[in-house]
């Protein structure tokens, strides 16, 4: 018998319709030998299965079947590609665990904390782990921190980003003084929490990971040079960046970035395929210059388009997407 596997996607942030292309692109790479596949919307208390006809059938929130034709389906599956709330932030995760169906992701912790920027900085500075400078603004209290503070603690140029979300919408690269309090609402669109980081001259890069019982695979490490000011939403998904995989670095460097990742994966204790994007500067050590690697943030949910940096990283690693995702699947099953 083939197992079932959900696809769940959607969720309710404005990556919604992203989130959407990457589950179309898992489930092309799903292997249909080994799976029946069914991709799952959800937005808000709407939740619908997609269904082959091209129809919609309600999904069951008390154990997340549906009906197809006169049959009844209970997955036995959930791969998570929600960018977002709430299936990148522990709440769908929880839902999942409460009914006992096993998923593609990181548990309740790993999410609601890769999902809060601030605190996951926080915590990974105390294992070493380089990060910017940040402050946390909250909604109903942007007055605690004042515009002198961040000027004193986090300098200009600074970016201002919602601190609970995706990194396509609500992101500012402030310059200015004047910029700053309109950057702060933009944000505040996406999130109760804004985090204000310093700014980081250097190498952007990216790099994912994914263990499972006996394996550990990281991938090639890509390089990331964006056209605009920063890798923003039209770099993204409308071609304006360059996406180099093998990353144009030192072998020195790159066993360093893969080894901080797998580091990072089981601080942590993720799960699941794991994607971890860096910023590599040039710091001054005893009158010589050095790389410092400095986290920027943790994909849990990483976009799996045939474009995206995680296809773009197997392929380059000799790898096929679909034994990886079989890997992953039946690891929990």
């Amino acid at each position: 018998m083939k197992k079932i596997v959900a696809i769940v996607c959607g969720g309710d942030s404005s990556e919604h319709d992203v989130s959407l292309r990457s589950a179309q692109g898992i489930e092309s790479f799903l292997d249909k030998e080994r799976f029946d596949v069914y991709i799952v919307e959800m937005c808000g208390l709407t939740w619908e299965v997609h269904l082959p006809d091209g129809t919609r059938a309600a999904v069951s929130r008390e154990d997340f079947s549906f009906v197809v034709g006169d049959q009844r389906v209970q997955p036995d599956f959930a791969y998570i590609t929600i960018h977002g709330t709430p299936g990148e932030d522990g709440r769908l995760q929880g839902y999942f665990d409460l009914i006992h169906m096993p998923y593609s992701t990181s548990g309740v912790l790993v999410e609601a904390m890769t999902f809060n920027k601030f605190t996951l900085n926080q915590y990974l500075k105390g294992f070493g782990v380089s990060v910017a400078e940040s402050l946390v603004v909250r909604r109903g209290n942007e007055d605690l921190v004042t515009d002198d503070e961040i000027l004193q603690h986090i300098g200009l140029p600074c970016f201002v980003k919602p601190n609970a979300g995706g990194s396509s919408f609500g992101v500012t690269k402030v310059k200015t003084l004047d910029q700053l309090r309109p950057a702060i609402r933009c944000a505040m669109n996406e999130s109760d929490e804004v985090m204000v980081e310093a700014f980081m001259p250097g190498t952007e890069l990216t790099c994912g990971c994914y263990k499972v019982t006996g394996k550990e695979v990281v991938f090639p490490v890509t390089e990331v040079v964006t056209h605009n000011e920063f890798f923003d939403y039209d770099a993204k998904y409308n071609g304006s960046v360059d996406e180099i995989t093998p990353a144009r670095i030192s072998d020195e460097l790159r066993d360093r970035v893969q080894a901080l990742t797998s580091a990072i994966y089981d601080i942590l204790g993720c799960s699941g395929i794991i994607r971890i994007d860096y910023i590599v500067t040039h710091v001054e050590d005893n009158g010589r210059q050095r790389e410092r690697i400095n986290m920027l943030e943790i994909n849990t949910t990483p976009g799996m388009t045939a474009t995206s940096f995680i296809p773009q990283q197997v392929r380059a690693a000799g790898l096929d997407i679909k034994d990886v995702l079989t890997e992953i699947i039946e690891d929990k099953l």
